[in-house]
């Protein structure tokens, strides 16, 4: 069993990545019923919550079905991240997560997210500000470093656990790096190899198949693994992992039904939660992975993402499912 303070989970949870403009409600609602174990918000601006700003506020939106469910925020301005705190705790999430990983520019040049790392102190201080703010647990999201040369995520790990963080999500590469090159995995094992540390240790990054997941488990002793890009349009990854974690076999590949339907639903859910013009915008980017590999499909997809009617959607879904009903995907 893992635990984040109270909260208990399975052996190896599996933990949805919070991202921007992708893990809303309506995602996180299908990733939990396929076997996601925790769940995050979009990352939020401690900002732009202050400043009740729209966009900001509307993230904190979270449901029963989803718990746990974790809040994450950014931000790298001490009293406005501990006022952040106090509106946080009103949605009632079952963690606070910061995020000191972000590597976006706009998020970094005001020393937030990944900005943090060049000052590691500051990052240990508003941890501990943070973690006797509230009763609720705190956990961090991170990068290795800066840059190579600057890694130093085994003394990090240790100074935020020191100061009351429970729970680390790491991703393996730099800042520098962003998402290029491959997820380095070694320094993340030297974290939870330390003898010091007894919070949960998750990695994250290019975790893309269930092989890799168990690779993460099984050859780098980690406690859980952040599934990010490899769930977008692809809720089902969750149970594909844990099915290969049951059985060393693949899970049969989902067939065309089930990705309508939840294609479907997703658009639904996501048109009730932030209206129809957001609704059908945002959800578009899912529609590539929920039906890729199909052949001479491009008419479809630019039906999916060029129409700013629901209706026009829901009416591709319907074409699709009745022309490609029998294709056979192969994962």
């Amino acid at each position: 069993m893992v635990k984040i303070g109270d909260i208990e989970l399975p052996d190896f949870p599996l933990l949805l990545a919070p991202m921007e403009d992708v893990s809303d409600p309506p995602f996180r609602a299908l990733c939990k019923e396929q076997g996601a174990d925790v769940v995050y918000t979009e990352f939020i601006s401690s900002e732009g919550l202050i400043r009740d700003a729209a966009k900001s506020v509307m993230k904190l939106d979270i449901y029963e079905k989803e718990r746990p469910v974790g809040i994450q925020i950014f931000g790298a301005n001490m009293e406005s991240m501990l006022k952040t705190i106090d509106i946080v705790e009103k949605s009632k999430p079952d963690i606070i997560d910061i995020n000191f990983g972000c590597p976006v520019k706009k998020v970094v040049s005001k020393g937030a997210g990944a900005g943090i790392l060049k000052d590691i102190c500051l990052m240990e201080q508003l941890t501990a500000e943070m973690v006797k703010r509230t009763n609720l647990p705190v956990t961090v999201k991170t990068r290795l470093g800066w840059d190579h040369n600057s890694i130093k995520i085994v003394e990090v790990a240790e100074r935020l656990q020191d100061v009351g963080c429970a729970a680390i999500s790491i991703h393996g590469r730099t800042r520098a790096q962003m998402y290029k090159g491959d997820a380095d995995w070694k320094p993340i094992a030297e974290v939870k190899n330390n003898p010091r540390m007894h919070i949960p240790v998750f990695g994250n990054g290019d975790v893309n198949s269930p092989e890799r997941a168990a690779e993460m488990r099984d050859s780098y002793g980690l406690d859980g693994a952040m599934i990010g890009r490899a769930s977008i349009g692809n809720p089902w990854f969750f149970k594909q992992v844990k099915h290969f974690f049951e059985t060393g076999e693949h899970l049969a590949p989902i067939s065309m039904p089930e990705r309508v339907d939840a294609a479907r639903r997703h658009l639904k859910m996501a048109i009730d939660w932030k209206g129809e013009t957001l609704g059908v915008f945002e959800t578009r980017r899912h529609y590539t992975n929920y039906f890729r590999g199909i052949p001479h499909f491009k008419e479809y997809r630019m039906k999916m993402v060029t129409s700013d009617d629901s209706k026009d959607v829901f009416a591709a879904f319907d074409e699709v499912l009745e022309k490609f009903a029998d294709h056979q995907f192969t994962s």
